[in-house]
């Protein structure tokens, strides 16, 4: 037996039947070359991965295109197909102008880094959808989102079928979006569409609750929701699930050529289509939400001051809550025979809660004036009414009020004022002279034996009063948190001194939002008298 040497000086054994068991047990093949070019070993993984070349072949001429390739060019390396595997090669220069060829399988490395990016590719785009769709709070924004994000990942078109939004509403709405074209379109899914598409009608009502292939319809029999001129290959519809059911589906079409939808892609329209039907069942919340908000703030905002002959009104409010634009400030003017009643008060709190307290005290004088119109009787009619309510005892709410008369005298205007805690209304003459008008009084609604206080005043003609909540003095503004305060609110009024009410309302609700310069702020309401020239 023949040895040789490796560099250390350990003599290897020569035996030429244990060399090929060790290349034969190689998990990689093994091709060797000779100076001409032409194979002189194939071990035998090469024997499996590549049958067609055999000892003696010229590498460069063998059947395999992609390594005759490399090796007709010179090439140390080589990755490609071939009969189905993916072959992954590299050559090495043995002794004299010879080369070994090692050649591995590397398909199931690319099938695991493929699965691996498809999976990061499916895991942003839920990631991705799910932040567009919670950004999304109105119905038709979520559908219009919906089938922008499925196009083209999932399908070429994306068509959403919701239920309709309301029982009231007759027809379900349709949302399309192709590839290609500029925004999503919309149409009715009436009788003559329903009737005439198989499934459709059971799409609309949400019956569904597994994604599948459009049931007992060919691709073609869809063109009515398709753009002009598509050709329709497969079609996936998948439901919009929520916590309270399905809310429709959402039908994704492929164009003919594109691969089928597999296993995969019906999971990832599952989790897709579940996330568009959460966000359709946050948009309906926000509907329902915005549609109670806009009947309570209708019922709650100031109305539109009655014409009092004799007298010039004029009323301004801001409410702390911009979005609802309700709160717990008030003024309201009921007219009589001889002139008019009027309210401005500040109940305690803000937002939805103030704003019911404010709804109750409002009735409760729409009510009682009927029966007692003196200022202060009435004020305590209504600390009795606040206090007979059945929940009154743990509501622990109150608020201040201005409750006053006007009466048409021969030289002006005779004002009664009784006083719930509120602050003083603020006397404007015409001279620019501004004066507090005290009051006194207690709260309303805070105590059963609560004590209030009346006052009269006198407007000649150029004279004003004007009442205010405290949102108007206590606004602040960015510098030091500083109050707008009772001074400014006189330079203000007396500036205005001589103009009509509406006039002085907006130079003082203009002085306040130059002091608070974008600031948030507490409900303001504010109403100004005079009597007419």
């Amino acid at each position: 037996m023949t040895t040789t040497r490796q560099p250390g000086g350990t003599p290897l054994p020569g035996d030429e039947r244990l060399a090929r068991e060790l290349l034969d047990g190689l998990a990689e093949a093994v091709l060797t070359t000779d100076q001409t070019g032409r194979v002189t070993l194939v071990n035998a993984m090469a024997a499996e991965l590549l049958p067609e070349i055999d000892a003696g072949i010229e590498l460069a001429r063998c059947p395999v295109a992609p390594l005759a390739q490399a090796v007709a060019s010179g090439a140390d390396r080589f990755d490609a197909e071939h009969h189905g595997r993916r072959l992954r090669g590299a050559r090495r220069q043995l002794a004299g102008p010879r080369y070994a060829w090692y050649i591995r399988d590397v398909t199931e490395e690319h099938a695991r880094a493929d699965a691996l990016l498809a999976e990061r590719s499916r895991t942003a785009f839920l990631a991705q959808a799910g932040s567009r769709l919670a950004l999304t709070l109105h119905r038709d924004q979520v559908l219009q989102t919906a089938t922008t994000l499925a196009v083209p990942h999932l399908a070429d078109v994306a068509v959403a079928l919701p239920r309709p939004a309301a029982p009231a509403e007759p027809h379900a709405r349709w949302t399309r979006y192709a590839d290609g074209e500029p925004a999503p379109v919309t149409g009715l899914a009436g009788p003559a569409l329903t009737d005439s598409m198989a499934g459709l009608a059971e799409a609309v009502a949400g019956d569904r609750a597994e994604p599948g292939p459009w049931p007992d319809a060919p691709p073609a029999d869809l063109a009515a929701l398709l753009p002009p001129g598509f050709a329709a290959g497969t079609a996936l519809v998948s439901p919009l699930l929520n916590a309270g059911g399905s809310a429709g589906d959402l039908l994704l079409i492929r164009r003919s050529g594109r691969a089928a939808f597999d296993p995969r892609d019906v999971e990832l329209a599952r989790e897709f289509a579940a996330r568009v039907g959460s966000a359709l069942a946050t948009a309906d919340l926000h509907g329902e939400q915005a549609h109670l908000a806009r009947v309570l703030q209708a019922s709650l905002l100031p109305p539109a001051l009655p014409v009092v002959p004799g007298v010039t009104m004029a009323g301004g409010y801001r409410a702390a809550g911009d979005t609802l634009r309700i709160g717990g400030d008030f003024y309201e003017v009921f007219p009589h025979p001889r002139g008019a009643l009027f309210a401005l008060g500040d109940v305690c709190g803000k937002g939805v809660g103030a704003a019911v307290l404010t709804g109750r005290v409002r009735q409760s004088l729409q009510t009682l004036r009927l029966v007692e119109q003196r200022p202060r009787e009435l004020i305590h009619l209504l600390n009795q009414a606040l206090f007979d309510a059945p929940d009154a005892a743990r509501r622990s709410q109150f608020t201040t009020l201005l409750l006053g008369s006007l009466d048409l005298g021969p030289t002006g205007l005779d004002i009664r004022i009784a006083g719930g805690g509120h602050p003083a209304p603020l006397l404007v003459t015409a001279d620019g002279t501004v004066t507090p008008v005290p009051v006194g009084g207690m709260p309303v609604g805070a105590l059963t034996t609560a004590r209030f206080a009346e006052t009269r005043v006198h407007l000649d003609p150029g004279d004003l009063l004007f009442a205010y909540t405290d949102g108007v003095t206590e606004a602040r503004g960015p510098r030091d948190a500083a109050m707008f305060g009772e001074a400014r609110l006189r330079a203000a009024l007396g500036s205005a001194a001589g103009q009509p009410p509406a006039a002085l309302i907006d130079r003082v609700l203009g002085a306040v939002d130059v002091w608070l310069d974008g600031q948030a702020h507490d409900d303001i309401a504010m109403l100004a008298v005079s009597a007419s020239a």
